[in-house]
């Protein structure tokens, strides 16, 4: 029988939305981070990394959340709170959303028996092109 354990965490997501198009936001990337630290640390380095390329009162509020918000965003992670940050350059919304979640465990495969089907599947042999 199959032992069932969950691992708390979070799941961190990254949105953009062009204002002014009606469109709905679109996911970028996303990623499960195992602590609160973590979590804060990823949107942190993103927004480091972006800062540079966005206009000057959009860096300023980036360095602003980085430095002034980060004490208080960590507080509310730990809280297990979610957490949302969103900027805007342009005529574009970037959001970061924190939310706590609890993963799932894996089953492992050893000792397990396959189905039929698995054992049709045959990898692509390269071709060689002539020279």
């Amino acid at each position: 029988m199959l032992k069932t354990t969950t691992r708390p965490g979070f799941w961190c997501e990254c949105w953009t939305q062009r204002l002014g198009t009606g469109r709905p936001p679109t996911m970028l990337g996303s990623v499960d981070a195992h602590s609160a630290v973590e979590a804060n640390n990823w949107v942190a380095t993103i927004l480091r990394t972006i800062s540079p390329a966005l206009d000057t009162a959009t860096s300023q509020e980036a360095w602003t959340r980085l430095q002034d918000d980060r004490i208080d965003t960590r507080r509310a992670l730990l809280r297990r709170e979610p957490w949302t940050v969103s900027i805007t350059h342009v005529s574009t919304r970037i959001t970061w959303t924190v939310r706590p979640a609890l993963f799932l465990s894996l089953a492992h495969r050893q000792g397990a028996e396959l189905p039929a089907c698995a054992n049709d599947f045959k990898p692509h042999t390269t071709v060689s092109s002539p020279r």
